[in-house]
């Protein structure tokens, strides 16, 4: 009998750092490690938080007695790259230049994954893995035109999340992924609705800078007139209102908290302007559904939810009542993305796919 594969992933989040070791699925030790937000700002940048969050890995392989030379492989969670397919990436010397020294709006948390993977795997000679990072971009050419010839479309999704829930569709449905045609909905902090055709996700919101529905943290789309006259008030500067629109729109900016809970506890209590916002979220989700089953061109084969919010009940309820008559739906509550980053290390050490070079 083969011995297990043992697997180290590392998940840097706005709020915590998510460690885990395997044995091939299992997860034999894990730990969601909570950071204060005072600690978060004390860095002015996030690659300043650098040492803080590898020092939060470390402390917990020493806390749970991990070894590092017993693993097979490092899993960090992809940054945010040049435009790749889907699929799982060595971390190579050009992937930590770009990580390192990240352009303008690009400078995110998921940066620090496969930088903190790379110096922990190095000196035990072992390879150090991402897998479906946020960059992942297989549209169409039609899906990159906008209205203006300066701005194109991008692919910026969580497309970890909506990979996997594409995988266990095809595995619900029994047909593989690269004969389905699937809307699939990561519904969290932050709201990515994308389409899949025959195992390539080729149109999704951009939802790393606000676009589609409003979400906890995100204002989504926004009439462009009205954009444009806030910019311009010279009440906010550009740090300020992209942080606004990216951090501390939706849920946060109509109620004053980002918890779906929190905000349902309200609902139970008779809060009728907390109902009508929580509902037109989902409204909005639901039309975003809508809009990228045209892009199928043909009836999909399910409609999946997914994410941290589709453990609510009256959410999904709601999203049911005007999309299920499109397709089947399918929901399955959380992220899994530490099993996903796993699976996708798994599917190249077991020779199940070749591993990609950035």
């Amino acid at each position: 009998m083969q011995e297990p594969f043992r697997l180290l992933t590392i998940n840097p989040g706005s709020t915590s750092t998510k460690v885990a070791v395997f044995e091939d699925e299992h997860v034999v030790a894990g730990e969601n490690i909570a950071h204060a937000h005072t600690e978060i700002a004390a860095f002015p940048r996030i690659p300043d938080q650098y040492a803080f969050r590898r020092d939060a890995v470390l402390a917990f392989l020493r806390k749970h007695a991990v070894s590092v030379a017993t693993q097979h492989a490092i899993v960090g969670r992809g940054g945010l790259l040049r435009p790749l397919h889907s699929g799982t990436y060595l971390v190579n010397a050009r992937m930590l230049a770009e990580l390192r020294h990240p352009v303008k709006d690009r400078d995110h948390v998921t940066n620090l994954g496969a930088l903190i993977a790379h110096e922990i795997a190095q000196p035990a000679g072992i390879p150090a893995y991402i897998v479906d990072p946020v960059c992942v971009d297989e549209f169409e050419p039609v899906a990159r035109i906008s209205g203006w010839p300066a701005v194109e479309r991008r692919s910026f999704a969580h497309v970890l999340s909506l990979k996997s829930a594409a995988r266990r569709a095809s595995a619900d449905l029994g047909r593989p992924y690269n004969e389905l045609r699937l809307v699939i909905a990561h519904m969290g902090g932050g709201i990515s609705v994308s389409a899949h055709l025959y195992g390539r996700m080729v149109d999704v919101n951009q939802a790393l800078d606000g676009g589609g529905p409003f979400s906890p943290e995100r204002v989504g789309g926004l009439p462009l007139g009205d954009v444009m006259r806030i910019s311009f008030s010279g009440t906010y500067s550009y740090d300020e209102l992209f942080r606004r629109f990216t951090r501390q729109g939706g849920l946060l900016a109509h109620l004053g908290t980002n918890s779906a809970q929190e905000v349902e506890k309200r609902i139970a209590g008779g809060d009728a302007h907390a109902r009508l916002v929580y509902e037109a979220m989902a409204y909005q989700i639901a039309k975003e559904i809508g809009l990228m089953a045209t892009v199928l061109q043909a009836r999909p084969d399910a409609i999946v939810l997914t994410g941290g919010l589709a453990h609510s009940a009256m959410l999904v309820g709601w999203i049911r009542a005007r999309v299920e008559w499109i397709a089947p739906l399918l929901v399955y509550p959380g992220e899994d993305e530490m099993l996903a980053m796993a699976q996708g290390a798994l599917r190249v050490l077991r020779g199940e796919e070749e591993v990609k070079e950035y």
